[in-house]
């Protein structure tokens, strides 16, 4: 049996990994400033998270959620805890698409109405629902395209509202950063602006955070730049630092009825494990006050070099801008000079390193990256 072949393949394998770094077979050591997707936020092989991850496989790795889980709960006092939002309730799943499916589940119960509004160019995930959000035709069957979704332009509060106005959408959903779409990023204002809106027209308001979330740029979520609390927030990626897990954060407003929402997988012991883990070594080791500072400088210098056409990002999502080829950049920065980032669009190059990156990595970086340019 072969792989089916939907992936473009660097002929590189990383075999093992350690802090922002990760290492071929034959021992070659390469920069990672992508962290898989965003998926990496504390490091890879974290020895506190490895312990923790081997103790619970020992003892035992999975049951049903037709028992009680005190991991879950562990992990939900901690992500409250250090989130902000320890007031509002968690439901755990696998990936950021699921998360998404059961977002916009929960919002079509709570208000009755099937419509979805979403932005152009966004990306929220490859199952049906999730995908029919997504503004990409080249990845939306037949099947999945269904006019319960529209979209609106990004950061045209007016255009949102004649949507909004029509009193047909259950929610809107937006991402903190729009990482797919090259980092674009949605104005604080118009974060306020939205919110304001959802709460007259009586809208749920779905904050993407798959991506921009978990401490990525600087604060816990992204949309806490524009002290905006949304009625459900959508994590992954970061959250089990590899472990498939997704969640979605779901204001006191909503009422929980059993089986409305379900999954054999979502919240395993394992993945509770992994998260908790995650939790306690970005609290301990201050890593969002990192991603906050190192981003910044990284930033800063990018912003310096006057051959790039823009840099756009908060934290550790910094989309690069080039006058010229992305891919081209990215291959010459991974087989010439050992580093690993990311793409988003024709031109741009996406930062999204683990969130314990140093100056140190950032400096070798910037030299490489002018070295091509020049």
């Amino acid at each position: 049996m072969n792989l089916f072949d939907v992936y473009s393949l660097y002929d590189i394998e990383p075999v093992r990994g350690k802090g922002c770094y990760v290492y071929d077979k034959d021992g070659t050591e390469y920069l990672d400033l992508y962290g898989g997707h965003a998926v990496i936020s504390i490091g890879h092989a974290h020895p506190r998270y490895v312990d923790a991850v081997a103790q619970q496989v020992a003892k035992l790795g999975f049951y049903s959620n037709s028992v009680k889980n005190s991991l879950q709960v562990t992990l939900a006092e901690k992500l409250g805890k250090l989130s902000g939002y320890d007031d509002y309730s968690l439901f755990l799943c696998n990936s950021g698409a699921e998360a998404n499916e059961n977002a916009i589940k929960l919002a079509s119960f709570h208000t009755g109405k099937s419509k979805l509004l979403a932005f152009d160019k966004a990306f929220h995930g490859r199952t049906s629902g999730a995908v029919a959000a997504t503004d990409n035709p080249k990845i939306v069957s037949p099947f999945n395209a269904t006019p319960n979704v529209e979209f609106s332009p990004l950061n045209d509060l007016e255009a949102a509202e004649r949507k909004l106005a029509t009193g047909e959408f259950c929610a809107v959903i937006i991402e903190g950063i729009q990482g797919v779409a090259g980092i674009r990023m949605p104005d604080d204002d118009f974060m306020r602006g939205l919110r304001d809106l959802t709460k007259r027209y009586g809208v749920v308001m779905i904050a993407d955070e798959i991506q921009s979330g978990y401490g990525r740029t600087g604060k816990f979520f992204a949309h806490q730049y524009a002290g905006v609390r949304p009625d459900l927030i959508t994590v992954a990626k970061g959250i089990a630092n590899g472990f498939p897990m997704g969640a979605v954060l779901i204001s006191p407003e909503f009422k929980a009825v059993k089986s409305m929402l379900g999954t054999t997988f979502g919240g395993n012991h394992l993945a509770c494990a992994a998260a908790i883990a995650v939790l306690d070594v970005m609290e301990s080791e201050h890593l969002v006050e990192n991603a906050a500072e190192v981003g910044e400088y990284l930033l800063s210098e990018l912003r310096k070099i006057d051959a790039l056409t823009d840099v756009r990002g908060r934290g550790l999502m910094i989309g690069v801008e080039l006058n010229g080829s992305g891919a081209e950049m990215r291959k010459r920065l991974l087989f010439e000079h050992k580093i690993f980032t990311g793409g988003a669009g024709a031109s741009t190059v996406r930062l999204l390193p683990a969130l314990c990156i140093g100056k140190a990595e950032a400096d070798k970086f910037l030299t490489e990256f002018k070295s091509i340019l020049s």
